[in-house]
């Protein structure tokens, strides 16, 4: 992919820094940022490679019959007595999350939900077209300098940060994602060193002055090795930036399969520098469903009947509770996606009801905060925390009793697999990865606020549904196996959906037709691609 009007920096360790122009750029790019970028991408980006090759030999192991569990040789740290670092004040009390993009009216409108902390996301919920990350930089410049604001040329409505906004938290993106417009060495940077090495140059020191960061979300860590390569990444940003040992605070995000089985070492890892863990609740299933691709006895049922009551989803909640509760730091829960439904009370109530249910089940298992997606689900979320949780956080009440063996994790849910719910897959990730393609990635959707981890749900459901030859329940009664055939003639059928509500000339200037071609293709692979946003993103990167 050319890059445009590129500019060139001599930068330690000599190697020359090659960047696509973005509005911004002069304001964020600077020459000293880009060197520190330099230096993490050269003492770290080998490591990183050893890493992913890591990943790839695991899932090799799995797809041959390793199961994932509990490893030997970590016993002692598992049974050990010790605990994390002490989470700062700014960090104490964390009962409601709101998550959204680095957009600048979105951020403005979370930082004053009345959200105890704002999570801005690199990752999910903004596609990472260059303009969106250098503008998601720039306005955590602006945030840092207190000069955060929006006026808005269609409304009229000006957007300022009130007296009290929530501590913003950054999630930069994954370790398996790469920046393709900016080059070290002739080589893309990783995306998450690019991220984390922007902000806390830029911010770091500012942040820690107020008392209220640097702090971060860690995405998609599947081992306590790649924990460890994020503390030491830490610990040199550091020492690099002046910054006092031990300063960042991160929460991770249990957000996969494999980590799931290795909570206390991730925090071992990371001990100085880690303030919680976190359900990952969406991009869980999609793990659960990756690492277990090859196995047909793991095969799930819908996605609405995927709940967090149940089966692997239950325990492992639990487990994070008693985990995070034995070492003294956060137990975050899930993601409460729903949205204020427009002119329907009674459905706006419904959904409400089901965010109710799901952060007081949360919270009577021990949660010390939850997550939710839109500013009006704030107090629904606080109210059940207040009332149920006395104090800051729960981390005081220890939860022994829960007995998790590893079979536990990887219980299936138990179901049925529908059309109705085939149909769906296919809809919501074509209209999802459509969007994210057009530069947006945090979607409305029938009434859900959905980011990334959606389309990875949607496509790797139908992918195992395909490749195990799931019995589908038709509308019209009876069932059919799930074939390649059958697929091509409902990936048309919603096309032609599509096509039809949205009309040609949205279909054509919306991408949905590079959306649906790249959603097909993963679900027909003969191996489950490892995320669709891989391909997705070099289509991006020609469209922006």
């Amino acid at each position: 992919m050319p890059l445009d009007r590129p500019t060139s920096i001599a930068a330690p360790p000599s190697a020359p820094i090659v960047l696509r122009d973005a509005p911004g750029a002069d304001h964020v790019l600077t020459p000293e940022a880009l060197s520190f970028v330099a230096e993490l991408q050269s003492r770290f980006g080998l490591r990183l490679h050893a890493l992913m090759v890591a990943r790839a030999r695991r899932q090799e192991r799995v797809d041959r019959g390793e199961l994932p569990d509990y490893l030997p040789e970590t016993q002692a740290i598992r049974q050990g007595v010790w605990r994390a670092e002490p989470a700062p004040e700014a960090l104490i009390d964390r009962r409601v999350e709101i998550t959204g993009p680095v957009e600048r009216k979105m951020m403005i409108n979370a930082l004053n939900s009345g959200a105890k902390v704002f999570m801005a996301d690199f990752e999910d919920a903004t596609a990472p077209s260059f303009p969106n990350i250098v503008a998601g930089h720039a306005n955590m410049l602006d945030h840092r300098d207190g000069t955060l604001e929006y006026d808005d040329p269609k409304s009229g409505k000006s957007y300022r940060v009130g007296p009290e906004p929530a501590v913003l938290i950054v999630r930069p993106r994954g370790l398996h994602m790469q920046e393709a417009n900016v080059l070290i060495g002739g080589q893309p940077v990783s995306a998450a060193l690019f991220d984390f090495g922007l902000n806390v140059f830029h911010c770091g020191r500012a942040l820690a002055a107020t008392g209220r960061g640097p702090f971060y979300y860690l995405p998609k860590l599947e081992s306590h090795e790649e924990a460890r390569f994020w503390n030491e990444v830490f610990v040199f940003a550091q020492d690099r930036t002046g910054l006092q040992r031990g300063m960042i605070k991160a929460t991770v995000l249990i957000e996969t399969l494999p980590a799931a089985f290795e909570m206390d070492e991730i925090i071992w890892e990371l001990r100085e520098h880690i303030a919680g863990l976190n359900c990952g609740r969406w991009d869980y299933i999609f793990s659960y469903i990756k690492t277990l691709r090859a196995h047909g006895a793991y095969l799930l049922p819908d996605r609405a009947e995927v709940t967090m009551d149940k089966a692997f989803l239950a325990t492992y909640a639990a487990r994070l509770v008693k985990v995070c509760h034995r070492r003294g730091i956060h137990a975050m829960g899930g993601m409460a996606a729903q949205i204020p439904v427009k002119g329907d009370p009674e459905a706006n109530e419904r959904a409400f009801a089901k965010v109710r249910a799901d952060k007081l089940r949360e919270v009577q298992l021990g949660h010390d905060g939850t997550w939710v997606a839109h500013p009006d689900l704030v107090p629904v979320a606080r109210e059940i925390f207040d009332a149920e949780m006395s104090g800051p956080n729960q981390i005081r009440i220890p939860r022994h009793t829960y007995r998790i063996e590893p079979a536990m994790l990887l219980k299936p849910h138990s179901g049925e697999v529908t059309e109705a719910g085939v149909r769906t897959n296919i809809s919501v990730a074509i209209e999802y990865l459509a969007q994210w393609i057009s530069g947006r990635g945090a979607v409305p959707i029938n009434n859900l606020m959905e980011d990334a981890a959606t389309a990875e749900i949607g496509r790797a459901q139908l992918w195992q549904w395909r490749r195990h030859g799931a019995a589908v329940a038709l509308s019209l009664g009876g069932a059919r196996k799930l074939d390649e055939e059958w697929l091509g003639e409902l990936f048309q059928s919603e096309i032609v959906a599509i096509l039809d509500r949205v009309g040609p000339s949205a279909f054509h200037r919306g991408h949905y037709a590079s959306a649906a071609r790249i959603v097909q293709e993963a679900v027909l692979a003969e191996t489950l691609p490892e995320f669709i946003t891989t391909p997705a993103y070099a289509v991006l990167n020609v469209l922006d």
